[in-house]
């Protein structure tokens, strides 16, 4: 049997402590790893790095307060909630948004809804349903 790494993805951040924490609340789960230059959030088969963008470049532009949405990315993360209702209320609290409840849809046994982090990258939070 081969061992393949842990699937993943890489969001890179401005203020590195405001959206580590808000993905650790958002998804409840803790850092397995930190250092001074990123946060290691590890899910069920899945590892989700908090990675600081380097001051030369964050320098170069503002988050807004609050953020504008960063719609025209190529990447949208999907991760999983327990409850799309109390992620909206966690993402609110730290600066982040999850779209109203009427923005909501379903797809593949999931309630599924946009929003974005406390510095504007667009994430899609799902809620298993169960039938």
């Amino acid at each position: 049997m081969s061992h393949l790494a842990t699937p993943g993805a890489v969001v890179y951040a401005k203020d590195l402590s405001k959206v580590s924490c808000f993905y650790e609340q958002l998804l409840q789960s803790i850092a397995t790893h930190a250092e001074d230059e990123y946060t290691v959030l590890e899910l069920p088969h899945f590892q989700l790095v908090i990675h600081a963008i380097p001051d030369r470049i964050a320098n170069t532009f503002e988050i807004t307060s609050p953020p504008k949405r960063r719609g025209e990315s190529a990447v949208k993360l999907m991760l999983p909630v327990a409850n799309i209702g109390k992620a909206r209320e966690v993402a609110a609290s730290l600066g982040g948004q999850i779209d109203a409840a009427d923005r909501e849809w379903e797809f593949q046994h999931c309630r599924i809804c946009d929003g974005h982090d406390p510095e504007g990258n667009v994430i899609q939070v799902r809620e298993f349903i169960s039938r």
